[in-house]
């Protein structure tokens, strides 16, 4: 039974982060458990035919954080790093366009930029109609019915839900309003205009997939990195259950009570604080969180999503595209050729109820990942808001897009952990 003083249940983006961070302050004191045989999370790369496939799905490292990528660069140096201008599109029926799509509405035939201009400009938004308070009508009221209809609804129901309406709308926020004005100006320049999608300009190692620099972080804190442990049990251990000296030193430094984890295999370890990075959903137990509350947590949803190798190159300059077509399965297509250097064909990304869809001749390279997303449903804020302050109040500590259940990008992720290990410390 190994004793710590911060316990790191997950080797991806956060508990490597908050590791390394540990680490560079001399503290020494820490473990870090990951059930894989390797680290990365969501991030791991594999060798796929002949180049890196990132199985995680399609992550980059954008450039907006500069202190985030300075942590970064200080494990895999920038200039293995090249830096990119993005190209993403979306594929219609009826034509292919820059994303977003407000902004590249201008690449239609000139029918159908009318059609769009239209919808706009009758948009509940631009027309000071009431905000609605379901997912579907908010879409249509902040974007018009017809880049609804024909990309955000179909999109949002491959990759989160077939029912939208579980979904909340408390996360749409960032999404901008579509102005009538800024629209016609880019039909009529031929040009986009309006706000930058994320990853505007984004690094992609040169030789490796993005896995590469998880990999460099976790051989910084090898000794302290535990594989093959899968996690099940979180416990608060009652009083009067230690027995040495050491013990009861600990327990004082933990507020009184002892935390500890319990592995599959049957595996304990203690701690003063844990740092918890996995899904909550994937614990059979939290001892003495109150019932009510875990029940909650249980019912927290997320997707599962495959990742699918085609090796042919793709006749288009884009790093990625998006697929709202419900007739075709995955919902996004990243081309590989087009970023990682030296490579070729690319990857698909398919939730994994829609992929019954693909031919059962079909044998390419395919990986599926239990927990990709976490969905934004209704009465989710409420949920993990009271399960972290219930947690932190014990010692448990939920970090990054699995601790905090929230779809965080791997930059924000490291600037989370960054400033968790700043304010611990």
């Amino acid at each position: 039974m190994e004793k710590v003083k911060y316990l790191i249940l997950g080797a991806g983006p956060a508990g490597l982060t908050f590791a390394n961070m540990l680490k560079r302050k001399g503290e020494n004191s820490f473990l870090v458990l990951e059930k894989e045989r390797e680290a990365g999370g969501l991030c791991r790369s594999a060798l796929v035919d002949g180049s890196p496939l990132d199985i995680g799905g399609g992550h980059f490292l954008d450039v907006k954080r500069p202190k985030v990528c300075e942590f970064l660069f200080s494990f895999m140096p920038e200039e293995e790093w090249a830096l990119f201008d993005r190209d993403s599109r979306i594929d219609l029926k009826s034509a292919v366009v820059g994303h977003p799509l407000e902004a590249n509405i201008w690449q239609f035939p000139l029918e159908e930029q009318v059609a769009y201009l239209s919808s706009i400009a009758k948009a509940g938004c631009n027309s000071k109609e009431p905000m609605p308070e379901r997912f579907v009508e908010w879409i249509i009221w902040k974007l018009g019915r017809k880049i609804a209809d024909d990309y955000m609804l179909p999109y949002n129901q491959k990759m989160f839900a077939d029912e939208l309406d579980e979904l909340g709308i408390y996360w749409l926020d960032k999404l901008p309003d579509v102005s009538f004005e800024d629209t016609l100006r880019s039909c009529l320049a031929r040009k986009p205009y309006g706000t930058q999608p994320g990853h505007a300009s984004f690094y992609y190692p040169k030789k490796f997939g993005y896995g590469e620099v998880w990999k460099r972080m976790a051989k910084a804190v090898s000794p302290n990195v535990r594989y093959g442990c899968h996690v099940t049990e979180i416990i608060c251990l009652p009083d009067g259950t230690r027995q040495s000296a050491a013990d009861k030193r600990m327990d004082a430094m933990a507020g009184g009570r002892q935390k500890a984890v319990k592995t599959q295999d049957g595996r304990v370890f203690k701690a003063e604080n844990i740092i918890t990075t996995i899904p909550w959903a994937s614990y059979s137990q939290i001892e003495g969180m109150p019932g009510e509350l875990f029940s909650s947590v249980k019912s927290l949803k997320s997707s599962a999503i495959e990742v699918r190798y085609v090796p042919k190159n793709l006749d288009t300059k884009a790093h990625w595209l998006y697929v709202p077509d419900l007739q075709i399965p995955y919902h996004r297509i990243l081309v590989r050729h087009n970023f990682c250097g030296g490579s070729k064909g690319y990857w698909t990304e398919t939730r994994a109820e829609r992929t019954g869809m693909f031919s059962p001749e079909d044998e390419s390279y395919r990986y599926l990942n239990p927990y990709a997303y976490p969905l934004n449903t209704m009465g989710k804020p409420e949920t993990v808001k009271a399960l972290l302050e219930y947690c932190e109040k014990q010692g448990i500590y939920g970090l990054g897009r699995w601790g905090e259940h929230s779809h965080f990008n791997s930059d924000v992720v490291v600037e989370r952990a960054m400033e968790l290990a700043e304010r611990m410390i």
